[in-house]
């Protein structure tokens, strides 16, 4: 009975159910992921369905288009899924070629004149179908990912997945291929009698804006962790409620440690995941900070027995603004070996420690364009760490120094723009109240008219 009551709580979380009878093969980096990607599209029959938050137009990008297009033309009914936001450097041509060949493509949450705050929601999943094959990753798809001399591939995770569960992956895709307009794909081989090709339980956990599973499923796992609960993330900007769940784990006696970025592609992200750290190692958290040029994966280990991978980040754009696509795994044989990567990890990883004497050993490392969403996170990691200074709600350290002096330049900026140069501030105000105001009209209109049609 307790076993079912936990299954229930699990399911409630996460949103998802469990699916018995898969087989799940861990890839590390692109040099793993890549070439597993590209021989399930070429070993493709009859569908194949690819979705990405970002797809530059680089040696790598080209190479995926170009297998992709070769299934096209092959009578395999390919579908792409990009986001408009992150794409926005990938030229029309390139997309233009794979339609050209044969594939479906659409573009999700393009800007349109009655969502104004469209940005605000972004398709951050990264999965692929192909027939009776899954894949779930934290990996984009270009050149970063991939070794080149000079240049180290960025650390990523992913999954290969084999079973039941693929029709989830078929499913999650569908949801997101049918909000970026056209309906909802119609059934294929994934859809009918999925074959059970191992031993493993888990569940795809699609998140969708402000449904939260994801969130509530990773306070859980960290609630009930007895033993371990060791962490991967590549832009960590914990809520307070999730910061005092793992505190209260590692208070408790729960080995927690979080590995996150030395160097970032978001340029105030090492300053912002910095400002965070305070809270986590006075309660006996370990944080390291990864030695390579980025740390892109999004896992979790718990207990030896709970696994998680994907696209998600510990941060309240992937929490609640996100379209995202993870999948948790119970089983103890794939829980070790997620164990046995993270302390790999943990050998190119410098520790943190309170006294920050060992920070600055990697303040040198270069950083790089950050994304709109990863800005996002930023901006709450600021915010938070500047709220904590007005109101002295904790306790701060030299950490949040960057932080407080990055708040008060841009406060000073703008209190300084507001006096010289008030139309500045009040005109794109105006304009977004005028463009939020008429969204609101027409809609409210279009409504009335549905109702008095029915």
């Amino acid at each position: 009975m307790a076993r079912i009551a936990a299954e229930q709580l699990f399911s409630r979380m996460a949103g998802a159910a469990p699916v018995a009878g898969n087989s799940v093969r861990l890839l590390r980096d692109g040099a793993e992921n890549y070439p597993a990607w590209l021989d399930a599209i070429g070993a493709a029959r009859n569908v194949i369905d690819f979705e990405n938050y970002i797809v530059r137009n680089d040696a790598t990008g080209r190479q995926f288009a170009a297998a992709l297009a070769d299934k096209a033309r092959q009578g395999v009914q390919v579908r792409v899924l990009y986001d408009w936001l992150g794409c926005i450097g990938t030229p029309r041509a390139f997309w233009r070629a794979l339609r050209e060949a044969g594939a479906e493509v659409r573009c999700f949450n393009r800007p349109r004149l009655d969502s104004p705050l469209f940005w605000l929601s972004r398709n951050h999943r990264k999965s692929l179908r192909c027939d009776g094959v899954g894949f779930v990753a934290g990996l984009c798809v270009g050149d970063v990912w991939t070794e080149r001399p000079g240049h180290p591939a960025w650390r990523d995770t992913g999954i290969e997945l084999r079973g039941p569960a693929v029709a989830d992956i078929a499913a999650a895709f569908a949801q997101s291929w049918a909000h970026a307009g056209g309906g909802r794909p119609g059934p294929d081989v994934a859809d009918s009698a999925p074959e059970k090709l191992g031993t493993i339980s888990l569940r795809v956990i699609g998140s969708r804006p402000n449904t939260m599973g994801l969130y509530r499923f990773d306070q859980l796992i960290a609630g009930i962790a007895r033993h371990t609960l060791w962490l991967t993330d590549a832009y960590f900007v914990g809520t307070t409620a999730y910061v005092q769940t793992l505190c209260d784990a590692a208070r408790d006696g729960v080995d927690v440690r979080l590995l996150v970025p030395g160097a970032s592609d978001l340029p105030v992200a090492k300053a912002l995941s910095r400002a965070g750290y305070r809270p986590l190692l006075e309660a006996g958290c370990r944080v390291f900070e990864w030695d390579g040029p980025m740390l892109h994966a999004k896992t979790a280990v718990a207990d030896g027995r709970w696994a998680r991978i994907g696209s998600s980040n510990l941060n309240i754009a992937s929490w609640m603004g996100n379209w995202e696509l993870d999948v948790a795994v119970e089983d103890e044989g794939f829980a070790g070996a997620m164990q046995d990567m993270f302390r790999a990890d943990l050998d190119h990883a410098t520790e943190i420690l309170l006294d920050l004497g060992r920070v600055e050993a990697v303040d040198d490392r270069p950083a790089r364009r950050g994304s709109p969403g990863r800005l996002t996170a930023g901006a709450v990691g600021l915010g938070s760490a500047v709220g904590a200074a007005l109101t002295n709600r904790r306790a701060l350290g030299p950490a949040e120094s960057k932080v407080m002096a990055a708040g008060g330049t841009i406060l000073l900026v703008v209190a300084g723009v507001a006096v010289f140069w008030p139309l500045v501030l009040t005109l794109p105000v105006a304009v977004m109240a005028a463009w939020v105001a008429l969204t609101l009209l027409v809609r409210a209109w279009r409504l009335r008219r549905h109702r008095r049609a029915g």
